[in-house]
């Protein structure tokens, strides 16, 4: 059976050469005659994985040695309580916060339980299609940090540079993003990221912090949810998700294989200008978004004659192309482009939709 082009939102698509390896050492992992779900956290065998897995991380993103790395569990929506949690203290009960779409919006409700947020820019006004400039930006004085969604997998709307936010920390939320082309961690506080889009299988989430905002002492809080316990144990203050920090390995190395992610970005963009520029070329297909803003991961688009939707999706699916539909808040379609999406498949999107619209117009 051929595999067909998944472009779900997450979980997502992984690399095939990755699914090939993890089923070549499913049952025995380098001679060890086990299976990597089967291993002892702390054993010698997934203590070197774990190792190589972060040390290959640290190199694709050339991260600075006075930032840690944890690989926890929870998904990125425990981190919309662990960021407040641990980074508003002392006389810092305010946070700062960019409101883009639904994941930001989810951010700022749990932030609100711990302490006040100030709103820097609000997309919903103009119903998520574009970000306000930043001369209009209303940045808190006190703030702790601020923090932002680089990219919104909804409604498909993407800060296309690092926001300026002076010298507050800046946090972010790249679940969907992280990997995608180069960053610059310098310019954050602290970066947090689930896995299931370009990193790996759901169950695992990575988080990039700054030393100084682990150091401080911190009021009582339950031991999982404090950074410093996760740092002091090396992620491995309860059992971590084994396996998907494992494979999260495997896409690393098979990032590194391609060239690091300056030929990962290339391609990502390739990949996203192709795919608005059949949209934008058609009278048959809609993408609200402001071009300034357009993500390079998720690109929603309408029919301009929504009856066809469900023929649309039906007739994809017997091409091949899997899980367009878009969110159910939004409706219409979506197509989540990750790194594992290769250009041939956003080939065989677009040459799809410009035989359904020839078809149907």
């Amino acid at each position: 059976m051929s595999r067909a082009f998944n472009f779900s939102a997450g979980p997502a698509n992984l690399p095939e050469a990755v699914l090939e390896q993890a089923k070549a050492e499913l049952l025995d992992w380098h001679g060890s005659g086990m299976s990597v779900m089967e291993m002892s956290h702390r054993g010698k065998e997934f203590m070197s994985i774990a190792e190589q897995a972060e040390a290959d991380f640290r190199s694709l993103l050339n991260i600075p040695n006075n930032y840690k790395v944890l690989f926890l569990q929870g998904g990125a929506s425990s981190q919309f309580a662990m960021v407040p949690i641990n980074l508003l203290r002392g006389s810092h009960d305010n946070a700062d916060y960019f409101n883009t779409g639904i994941w930001s919006k989810k951010a700022i409700a749990e932030a609100k339980k711990f302490g006040k947020v100030n709103l820097v820019s609000d997309s919903e006004v103009n119903h998520f299609t574009t970000i306000s400039p930043s001369s209009s930006w209303q940045l808190g004085d006190n703030a702790a940090y601020v923090h932002y969604t680089p990219n919104e997998t909804i409604n498909g709307l993407e800060f296309q540079t690092i926001p300026d936010v002076g010298d507050k920390p800046l946090v972010a939320d790249m679940s969907s993003t992280i990997l995608s082309r180069p960053l610059d961690v310098s310019k954050y506080g602290l970066i947090y990221a689930g896995a299931q889009k370009n990193i790996g299988p759901a169950g695992l989430t990575i988080v990039i912090i700054h030393e100084d905002l682990a150091k401080a002492d911190l009021p009582p809080m339950p031991a999982m949810l404090s950074y410093k316990t996760h740092i002091d144990a090396g992620s491995m203050y309860n059992t971590p998700p084994t396996y998907a920090w494992y494979i999260a390995g495997l896409v690393f190395k098979w990032l590194k294989d391609l060239g690091g992610l300056e030929v990962m970005g290339q391609r990502n963009q390739r990949k996203a200008e192709a795919l608005y520029t059949a949209i934008d070329q058609s009278d048959f297909y809609d993408n609200p978004v402001d071009p300034a803003y357009r993500s390079w991961m998720n690109v929603p688009f309408a029919l301009k004659n929504a009856d066809l939707n469900k023929t649309f999706l039906a007739e994809a699916k017997e091409a091949g192309l899997l899980t367009l539909a878009g969110h159910r808040s939004v409706g219409g379609m979506r197509a989540s482009i990750y790194n594992a999406m290769p250009e041939e498949g956003v080939q065989a999107l677009i040459s799809f939709m410009l035989d359904f619209e020839n078809r149907k117009s």
